[in-house]
């Protein structure tokens, strides 16, 4: 499979800058994949879409301000840091932007953007190893988590030019486990209005983590698209969850994954607990996925997708052609530009069923 297979032309003005509100008023466009037949609705209209006994899985991580300023010890050149994952109590992988950024070069962590010529109480900070790429193993000298409130930003995809005024409406209102590098988006959507009429009307909800990793930020290079590495990135499904989805597909209702996310931890429980078909009940699983989702894939658990428009050339964009198909989908994206749908993380979504 091309790379080229997977591209499409999207002008800037579709490319949301702010999110909508209320949440739920976010536009959503039905693809029912067994005739290829779109339909216009909001987020809010999920109640109605949905059938009783049918079970939605949402992604419960919660991000970081994982965006640090700093600058380095000996020369004071200015450093972007984007943490992506803890390795340990004191030891992150992290992306970093500046020159010279060898190991054993030292950086003081000075604050926010606009506080970085300002150092008050700086963190000092090693980069201990080159890992590839923008990518590093940086080493705090105390642990960086309880700061990262009072010196972090909040790490919004490059593609956003605005500052978000508010900064919990890149959080999803169910968000409970920090540990993300950035937002699982379709559930931005979320209210919690809109989660107690999906209960009400016999919708059951469903909760997994996976912490969003590097692969957010990583656009597929390969030509061919097979040979493209998927990032690790920790999940967990709790063996309340998998019991939610076990009990929902025995009564006959159908397991819909909010966003790319839960679809990768509901798959990657699925495939590592040796559930080989949709008929096997699924089992609780901790652990780090390297899942990658590719046309071929035989879906284990996911019988339905809520998701938002996907950047073209990336793996998620992959992963919804594996589910939907790659010409139904790309023909959805380009009837959803000619009817003002908006893209990206705080744009609009489909719901694929």
């Amino acid at each position: 499979m091309r790379l080229d297979d997977f591209d499409y032309s999207l002008p800037p003005a579709f490319i949301a800058q702010t999110p909508i509100e209320p949440r739920d008023a976010a536009r959503l466009l039905l693809l029912d994949r067994t005739q290829s037949m779109l339909g216009d609705h909001h987020v809010r209209d999920l109640p109605q879409l949905l059938k009783p006994g049918d079970v939605l899985v949402l992604n419960d991580t919660r991000v970081l301000p994982a965006r640090l300023w700093a600058r380095k010890r000996r020369t004071g050149g200015r450093v972007e840091i984007l943490l992506l994952r803890r390795e340990a109590a004191q030891t992150w992988e992290a992306l970093v932007g500046g020159k010279g950024l060898r190991p054993g070069v030292e950086l003081e962590v000075v604050g926010r953007r606009d506080e970085a010529e300002k150092p008050a109480s700086p963190i000092l900070v090693r980069i201990e190893d080159d890992l590839g790429g923008a990518r590093r193993l940086l080493r705090f000298s105390s642990p960086i988590t309880p700061e990262l409130e009072r010196v972090g930003e909040m790490p919004l995809p490059p593609y956003i030019h605005e500052r978000l005024a508010d900064a919990g409406r890149y959080q999803t209102v169910y968000a409970r486990s920090p540990g993300s590098a950035a937002a699982p988006t379709a559930g931005l959507h979320f209210t919690p209005g809109l989660l107690r009429e999906l209960e009400a009307r016999r919708i059951g909800l469903a909760y997994v983590t996976l912490h969003v990793g590097l692969d957010t930020f990583a656009p597929i290079t390969e030509t061919n698209v097979e040979l493209h590495t998927i990032h690790s990135e920790w999940m967990s499904l709790s063996r309340e969850a998998a019991e939610r989805v076990n009990r929902a597909r025995a009564a006959g209702g159908r397991v819909i994954a909010v966003g790319t996310t839960s679809v990768r931890a509901l798959e990657s429980a699925a495939l590592e607990a040796g559930s080989a078909s949709e008929s096997e009940p699924l089992a609780a699983w901790e652990g780090p996925t390297r899942l990658y989702i590719l046309p071929g894939y035989a879906f284990r658990v996911v019988q339905g997708m809520v998701t938002n428009f996907h950047l073209p050339r990336s793996s998620l964009l992959v992963m919804v052609s594996a589910f939907a198909g790659r010409e139904r989908i790309l023909n959805a994206y380009t009837e959803a530009q000619a009817r003002g749908y908006r893209f990206y993380s705080f744009g609009d979504a489909m719901l694929i069923l």
